[in-house]
Parts: C-alpha cells; structure tokens; sequence
C-alpha cells in the first residue's frame, strides 16, 4: 500500500496516518492551516490565485494522543543533514512554550537520500538551535537520527509514528527517573 504514495510528499503520508490513526481511536491529530489573507479570487473557478500570509504559522500539527498532547512539525531533506534554516525561531518558541504545559513536542523528518523517516525530539533541536547562535553548526547532521527514533511503515499505516514516539516518550520517563 505505500509504494502507492512514493512520490508523495511528507504532510500527505502524515495526514493519511492521522486520518487512520483517528479511525482506530489511537490519536486526534489536526494539520494547522497557515492563515493566509487572499488578494486575488478566480471566482469562476473558486481558487485564490495571490495571497500573503497574515502571520506566522506555529507548527504543523497538534493533537492528542491517549492523554498526551503533541505538537510536531514536518520537514523534509534532500542531503545527509536537516539545516536549521528550516526551523524558524517562532518555531522554536511555540514548541517550547507547549513542553512547559507538560506537552510534547517533536519535529517528523524524511530523509529523502536514505527514503527514512525519524522523529527528532525537541532537546536535540533546541541543543543544535542554541550551538547554531554561538557559532555551531547550521545543520542537525544524519548520525544525530541513526540510533534514534527511526518511524518504519507497518501495519496498515502509511507511517506508523506512534510507535517511535513512544519510544522517545518512554526514554524521557526513563531519564526523569534516573535523575
């Protein structure tokens, strides 16, 4: 079923899983449209054909999950590295700002050189996003995802992240514990 969708792009595989992932009771996943303002409307087709963005967007995504409010955005690569550049500092902020009320925030990458798909926890991009205004790094590189949250597509989901987030949510009460 999804060698379907090779060529398709992240948010659709993401929104096809949430649409699943409601269907089955598992998560409450809404996509968070960008607010535009139209300038130009082609009414005999009923299409906008300008319009500007009103503000900035928070995130692309934000939900419930079996109690556990989420907020993740999607982003997408062609090298062997996430550049920062592509997650902006309001970014940033709002999913800062949704930890501190107990959420969980994250970031889905496709990596479309190696075809994988990771979650990237909120701590590693704020570590990269911190060590890139002290003069690191402008880039989050591939062996930061290797050994981490790989999403794998299985059982009749197009990409099954559930599994992985709960991965990644264990090991944050696992590090709370230890410490």
């Amino acid at each position: 079923m999804a060698t379907q969708l090779r060529g398709s792009s992240l948010e659709q595989l993401i929104n096809i899983t949430n649409d699943m992932y409601k269907e089955r009771n598992l998560a409450l996943i809404q996509k968070i449209p960008t607010p535009i303002t139209p300038i130009n409307i082609d009414k005999q087709r009923k299409l906008i054909t300008l319009a500007y963005f009103v503000e900035k967007s928070t995130v692309d995504y934000i939900g419930i999950i079996q109690g556990i409010g989420v907020c993740f955005d999607a982003k997408e690569t062609a090298s062997s590295s996430l550049p920062l550049a592509n997650i902006h500092k309001h970014q940033i902020e709002f999913m800062e700002s949704f930890i501190k009320q107990e959420g969980v925030a994250f970031i889905i990458v496709h990596f479309k050189k190696y075809d994988e798909y990771y979650i990237l926890p909120f701590d590693i991009i704020k570590q990269y996003y911190i060590n890139e205004k002290e003069g690191g790094r402008k880039s989050i590189p591939y062996k930061e995802f290797e050994n981490g949250y790989k999403i794998e597509m299985e059982k009749g989901y197009y990409l099954h992240y559930l599994k992985s987030l709960q991965k990644y949510i264990d090991d944050m009460h696992n590090i709370g514990n230890n410490c």
